[in-house]
């Protein structure tokens, strides 16, 4: 595991205690939170980067239907 970088975020005190007060582990609380929003930015990023292609993709799909459709058992 890397080492961890010491940050200091602002946090609503109201939120802190009531973390504390349920055993809260701040810094992993907050580390799970930014490992979603980067999850989450860079899932928007890359579906911006290949609009084209999935737009193209889907018109495919559209125009031809999917590939060895005819095939499908089910």
């Amino acid at each position: 595991m890397a080492p961890k970088t010491p940050v200091s975020i602002p946090v609503d005190p109201r939120l802190a205690r009531q973390a504390g007060d349920l055993k809260v582990d701040l810094s992993k609380a907050a580390e799970d939170g930014l490992s979603r929003a980067v999850k989450a930015e860079r899932e928007r990023l890359w579906r911006l980067e290949n609009a084209g292609a999935i737009e193209a993709a889907n018109a495919f799909v559209d125009e031809k239907g999917l590939p060895f459709d005819r095939h499908r058992q089910f």
